[in-house]
């Protein structure tokens, strides 16, 4: 029989429903194999390096059925989402770090869970690759895990037996593309309909709130920054900014996107995009209104550009989270 771990980590604060909801679906999953062909597919079991690990001050508990030095062989490791303490978590967790890399060497896949990259990504078995996290968490991820490629917007990705995804709840989505990928499409459509969990989703764009990457000391990326979040209705030039600041275009673009991880272009449309997201959501503008209101004038860049960072369209957006439209 084949062998499923999902890790309890080290850390009070870890989120424990990612644990629970992994364990949930792929037992339910386990046991309708064994309904239809008289067989169990998977041992499915919870690991760790503790005895138990204590969630929410206490108020919840997990006992691992096993430590992970008692798994000599596992084909897929699930590591849950951790706590928003990231660099502290590293350190308490590296026996199971050695773990999931020897496991992999060995054959193991490995999904990490929202969060759940950072441990995955401080084994370096990320390193050159896609990957997802919380989109809340990506500024962090990528100032900590410079070689990995960081891709926010994405719901899941999957390299070289490796699994990501994005935020919170929608780990559910890539348990059940776990599911499909290790038992198969009928199991996983059961699963989908048992739990109520839509199926093929594939972004988190539309959940995005886009803050700005200001994590960082360049003042000239700053100053940038400020000054296209103030004149965001504005036509803005690059050539423009780069001389107001008296930076040379080529040594702007490059700090820009070090700092940030976009073109100063590509910021000014997260920008704007973000603005029209808002006024979207709280007002009765329509979408030719909100066009001019953030500096488009051209009604299918504007679309484009919004689907691109989204993944909808204004319309579809507006009539999904307008706050009237919700009742």
């Amino acid at each position: 029989m084949k062998h499923i771990t999902i890790l309890v980590p080290e850390g009070e604060s870890n989120n424990l429903s990612s644990i629970v909801g992994a364990y949930k679906i792929l037992t339910r999953a386990n046991a309708l194999w064994k309904e239809n062909s008289g067989n169990a597919l998977y041992k499915i079991e919870l690991a760790g390096i503790s005895n138990q690990i204590s969630y929410y001050e206490g108020l919840f508990s997990v006992q691992p059925h096993k430590n992970i030095s008692d798994i000599a062989k596992t084909h897929l490791i699930i590591i849950p989402s951790l706590n928003h303490n990231y660099d502290k978590v590293v350190a308490p967790n590296q026996p199971l770090i050695d773990w999931i890399v020897d496991q992999y060497k060995n054959g193991a896949e490995i999904a990490s869970i929202c969060t759940g990259a950072f441990l995955l990504a401080a084994s370096g078995l990320l390193d050159g690759k896609k990957c997802s996290t919380h989109w809340a968490a990506a500024n962090n991820f990528r100032a900590m895990f410079p070689k990995v490629d960081i891709e926010p917007d994405r719901l899941i990705t999957a390299e070289s037996g490796i699994y990501t995804n994005g935020g919170a709840y929608s780990f559910l989505n890539l348990i059940i593309y776990l599911v499909e990928r290790y038992f198969d499409r009928p199991t996983a459509i059961f699963c989908s309909k048992v739990f109520q969990i839509e199926m093929n989703r594939d972004s988190q764009s539309s959940f995005i709130m886009f803050k700005g990457q200001k994590s960082h000391d360049d003042d000239v990326v700053m100053q940038a920054q400020n000054y296209i979040e103030a004149h965001f209705e504005e036509k803005i030039f690059v050539e423009e900014l780069s001389q107001r600041l008296a930076v040379g275009r080529r040594n702007f673009d490059r700090r820009f996107i070090k700092e940030t991880g976009n073109t100063p272009v590509e910021y000014m449309q997260r920008v704007r995009i973000e603005k029209a997201k808002n006024e979207f959501e709280t007002s009765r503008k329509t979408v030719n209104e909100v066009m001019y209101q953030v500096g488009y004038s051209d009604m299918k860049a504007f679309r484009e550009v919004f689907r691109k960072v989204t993944g909808m369209t204004p319309l579809d957006y507006r009539k999904k989270y307008n706050k009237e439209s919700l009742f």
